[in-house]
């Protein structure tokens, strides 16, 4: 069942849980991330980052993912991750994704307002739905012209009263790509954040936040948190013991098969800190 970030994040928000966000880049962890969430009976929202939209292009990311979210028996949004660029975003919404991001944490906060409104009325129209990024969370790895700025809340609120987004992500300490929890976040900011924002937050970076700090973000306007690093590890970790182990075998699917419940596994523990 396909739906969209306004099904999904509205009550997150109001309560004490939230909806995973997992980055999957092809066919095999994509269907382990929907057979995970059909086990525990929970919506997900399947994310395309850059990388697979660089690789597959905007329209064939979308029919590789879009059959998974019609045919499951969970509410699947499908979300085009960090986009600046108006036309992929546009691409994307024509191609049948049901949200998207623009992502104008980079640009002045007038202008971040401005091409994201533009971008909501276009998306509105068309039943989808629209994340943007007040501040900016930087990478640890990758994409050095993304800055690391901590997240104001008056620009936050400003942002949510006139850019037409239906959630924020925020800057609050998370890093993209940590490959261990190493994150302090800023609870206190956090606080003031959501005392002065009404639609849902999303943190992104997840990774890289302890077990405790995500227990603790997602009891409060939290509603959405993007899961990428962990998941990779899940499937490159166990593929690669695979393929080392079986040196006389090369067949994709077979490998894939073997690796492909820790990566379920992985997006089932996810689900349970989040539920």
């Amino acid at each position: 069942m396909l739906v969209n970030l306004k099904d999904l994040l509205p009550d997150a928000a109001a309560s004490n849980y939230s909806v995973p966000c997992f980055n999957v880049f092809g066919y095999e962890d994509a269907k382990a991330v929907v057979e995970a969430a059909e086990e525990v009976g929970k919506p997900v929202i399947l994310a395309c980052n850059k990388d697979v939209v660089d690789f597959y292009g905007v329209d064939t990311a979308a029919s590789m993912f879009l059959n998974l979210a019609h045919e499951s028996t969970v509410p699947v949004c499908l979300h085009l991750d960090h986009t600046y660029e108006e036309d992929i975003v546009f691409r994307a919404l024509k191609a049948g994704f049901s949200s998207v991001m623009f992502d104008g944490s980079q640009l002045s906060l007038d202008e971040n307002i401005a091409r994201t409104r533009a971008v909501a009325d276009v998306a509105h129209a068309l039943g989808a739905s629209v994340e943007g990024e007040i501040g900016s969370v930087p990478y640890e790895e990758g994409r050095d012209h993304i800055k690391s700025i901590y997240t104001e809340p008056e620009d936050a609120a400003r942002f949510a009263e006139e850019s037409g987004a239906d959630c924020v992500a925020i800057s609050v300490g998370n890093v993209h790509r940590l490959t261990e929890p190493t994150c302090t976040i800023d609870f206190g900011r956090l606080d003031q954040i959501a005392a002065h924002v009404s639609i849902p937050l999303v943190i992104h970076g997840t990774s890289g936040i302890r077990d405790e700090d995500m227990q603790k973000l997602k009891q409060s306007r939290v509603s959405k948190f993007n899961i990428g690093t962990c998941l990779r590890q899940a499937l490159g970790h166990n593929l690669r013991d695979y393929m080392n182990n079986e040196p006389q075998k090369f067949d994709r699917i077979y490998f894939m098969q073997k690796a492909m419940p820790y990566v379920k596994q992985e997006a089932i523990r996810n689900f349970e800190l989040l539920s």
